[in-house]
């Protein structure tokens, strides 16, 4: 059974995050690039992820956008190089060898064109297309509560007002933190 936290604890977690400072809101959305340092979109949700810059094992391998990655890897059921499925232990913001082999084994049940072990535009839009809103965090001026539904698993995520996506990043038993989607820091694993 796949861990759902109450709506009430979700929006204290994430009011929480802003009281202590971890947000920092902007009146208007950023646009989607690695030169913003975040994962981010603006309007509507559904294509937020199509212009988003590329991670690998060369190309922001060691940062909380590889983290967010591996959430999907685990939601999607992906398998590694061991041929077991890509778990939550696997989630440290490294993109290793076990995460190569994962992102190749999605692209490849994806239709996708490439199946390269790269996460770039083609490959981060499908997984945006796996979004789906599910409540308003008004702490944020209007920010999204948003569901990564993959094959096996979900998760929350949210997208701030200025745009910004964090996910939360913890266990089943309510212990964890949200984390930026930065693609220049590791806060994650």
């Amino acid at each position: 059974m796949t861990y759902r936290p109450a709506r009430s604890r979700l929006t204290t977690a994430v009011l929480t995050a802003a009281v202590a400072g971890a947000l920092a809101i902007s009146a208007s959305p950023a646009s989607a690039s690695t030169s913003s340092g975040y994962i981010s979109g603006a309007d509507t949700y559904t294509d937020d992820w199509g212009d988003e810059g590329n991670i690998s094992q060369s190309s922001h391998a060691s940062s909380n956008a590889t983290c967010l990655w591996q959430q999907i890897l685990w939601a999607e059921g992906a398998v590694e190089q061991d041929g077991s499925k890509f778990d939550k232990a696997d989630i440290d913001g490294v993109f290793g060898p076990n995460t190569y082999r994962a992102t190749m084994n999605l692209q490849d049940r994806w239709p996708l064109k490439s199946v390269d072990g790269i996460v770039g535009n083609a490959t981060w839009g499908y997984a945006g297309g796996r979004l789906s809103f599910y409540d308003y965090a008004t702490e944020y001026g209007g920010g999204l509560i948003l569901t990564y539904t993959g094959a096996e698993n979900y998760f929350y995520l949210v997208r701030a007002a200025n745009g910004r996506y964090f996910f939360w990043e913890g266990s089943s038993t309510d212990s964890g933190a949200y984390k930026w989607a930065s693609y220049t820091s590791r806060t994650c694993g």
